[in-house]
């Protein structure tokens, strides 16, 4: 059988963060249960052959899963275990802002077979929190960390953001330390987007807040990644660290260019050299969840090749030579000669015997080389 992976979307937050511009609402708590039965209506639906594949992970992300009821993620839960061959090791993870989660809702996690949490701290700083539009203080983060603790989670992510409007380089350093000394298992590193449309974007405009210098950011990611790595944390992708073996199944899954199914508003897939998602609009999806299905993309195997060499190029190792060949008979290194020549000219990229990876520099501009492969 086939591996796969299953986004499960809940759309729901309790207040939408000044920077967010994903599909997700504050103002539509009404349709929570009305919502949970179209998603699961949609999942028992599913037009894929299910006999062929295992689910090999489960993320649960939004919007704010942890806000509406544990009772609604357990059903889910329950639903994809109906429908689908799961694997004994299958990682489940579910997204949790520190400002919605109870003990009581943890424990039904844990024993809905949910054994992963990663946290949204995005800072220590409990001012700058504010600033940004979270709910959550430092210590509301903390209370929820040892409850999980507590329940029996032993595998953490934290989300940790970088670039924020005012953050200092001692800010991030003392986010760092304190993180560290709750030894997650994994931490993700982030640096902020400004999009189009959000308050923060307005706020900037406006002169309200400003952002770092581009060159005290980029000096917050390395701090982060020289003090992480002092301490253990294996730097596996662009933007993740984790403990040794804790490295999540599911981006894993999706930067080596493997399927996988969404289900719920918005949610995105990928299967047959098909990436599609479902519509954006809750009357629609109410009233045909199985096919309000958009197509994005039908793949040639150029698109897969490029793809390929994209996304494994978001990983520290890069893309190795004999898994392209594998899956694609061609050498990449024949293929690309010319974008890999220039960006080794660059000093962007550096080429071992089986590898393709990003030098130091890459890692600084990586814009500059995943556009090569667009």
């Amino acid at each position: 059988m086939k591996e796969l992976g299953i986004y499960i979307h809940i759309p729901f937050c309790k207040r939408k963060c000044s920077y967010c511009d994903f599909i997700s609402f504050s103002n539509k708590t009404k349709l929570i249960e009305k919502y949970i039965e179209a998603l699961k209506i949609e999942i028992d639906k599913c037009k894929i052959n299910k006999e062929n594949y295992i689910i090999k992970t489960i993320y649960i992300g939004g919007g704010t899963p942890s806000f509406i009821e544990s009772k609604y993620i357990v059903e889910i839960l329950n639903n994809i275990k109906k429908q689908f061959n799961m694997s004994e090791t299958a990682e489940i993870t579910i997204e949790i802002n520190p400002g919605t989660v109870t003990e009581e809702k943890l424990k039904d996690y844990y024993n809905a077979g949910i054994n992963r949490i990663s946290f949204g701290l995005q800072s220590t700083n409990s001012w700058l929190l504010k600033l940004i539009g979270r709910i959550h203080s430092y210590s509301s983060f903390l209370e929820g960390y040892n409850l999980a603790r507590k329940v029996g989670f032993k595998n953490i992510n934290v989300d940790l953001m970088i670039g924020l409007p005012v953050q200092t380089l001692a800010d991030v350093q003392k986010d760092l330390n304190r993180i560290i000394e709750l030894k997650p298992e994994h931490i993700s590193v982030y640096s902020l987007i400004v999009e189009e449309g959000t308050k923060l974007e307005e706020k900037i405009k406006n002169k309200e807040l400003y952002l770092p210098a581009e060159e005290l950011e980029r000096k917050m990611y390395w701090e982060v990644k020289k003090k992480l790595e002092e301490v253990g944390y294996v730097h596996y992708e662009i933007s993740n660290f984790a403990k040794q073996g804790y490295e999540s199944k599911h981006n894993i899954s999706c930067w080596n260019q493997e399927e996988y199914l969404g289900f719920g508003l918005a949610a995105h897939s990928y299967i047959d050299n098909i990436r599609y998602s479902n519509t954006i609009d809750f009357e629609e999806y109410f009233d045909s969840p199985e096919n309000s299905k958009i197509i994005h993309e039908k793949q040639t195997k150029e698109d897969k090749q490029k793809e390929f060499m994209l996304l494994g190029l978001r990983k520290i190792e890069g893309v190795r030579i004999s898994d392209f060949k594998n899956k694609f008979i061609e050498n990449p290194i024949y293929l690309y000669r010319e974008s890999l020549n220039k960006l080794a000219t660059q000093g962007l990229i550096e080429i071992d015997i089986d590898n393709i990876k990003l030098t130091n520099r890459g890692i600084d501009l990586a814009n500059l080389v995943w556009e090569e492969f667009v």
